[in-house]
């Protein structure tokens, strides 16, 4: 399976699992059990380097090269729901290339999730500077050409 295609699968599954959750009140709990699954970020990778801007709620972000050349992402936030919503971005692309990367379209994404429409205004910027700092993130990952 190509990362195009795992990507594609990731977010199909999820697609399934919020079409079977129903209304948005579920499907909010939902990405909050997601969060909770999140590991920690230790007090030392809450840094400012780690920080993302952009968002309302604190986030950090850890990029990390795995052995086999992709991407490995961990984060974590002060606010339940923006866990979540980290979590929901960590399951799309966290183990991918950085050239399946470089390109992540979150917006539309999140559109198939139907999350766009529920999300307020600064939730959704938020949520952008995060797939906004993956893909920097994967594109200083690229090989030089």
């Amino acid at each position: 399976m190509t990362a195009s295609n795992a990507f594609d699968e990731r977010l199909d599954d999820l697609v399934e699992t919020f079409d079977l959750l129903g209304d948005w009140e579920e499907r909010y709990r939902h990405v909050i059990d997601l969060g909770r699954s999140l590991a920690p970020l230790t007090d030392a990778e809450r840094s400012e380097a780690n920080r993302v801007r952009g968002c309302a709620s604190q986030v950090w972000l850890v990029t990390e090269m795995g052995p086999d050349g992709a991407l490995l992402f961990r984060g974590d936030s002060d606010a339940h729901i923006v866990r979540g919503l980290i979590a929901l971005l960590l399951n799309l692309v966290s183990g991918l290339r950085p050239e399946e990367i470089a390109d992540f379209d979150a917006a539309t994404a999140l559109n198939r999730l139907g999350l766009s429409a529920n999300l307020s205004s600064q939730r959704s910027n938020g949520l952008a500077a995060m797939a906004e700092r993956m893909r920097r993130d994967a594109r200083a990952h690229l090989p030089v050409r």
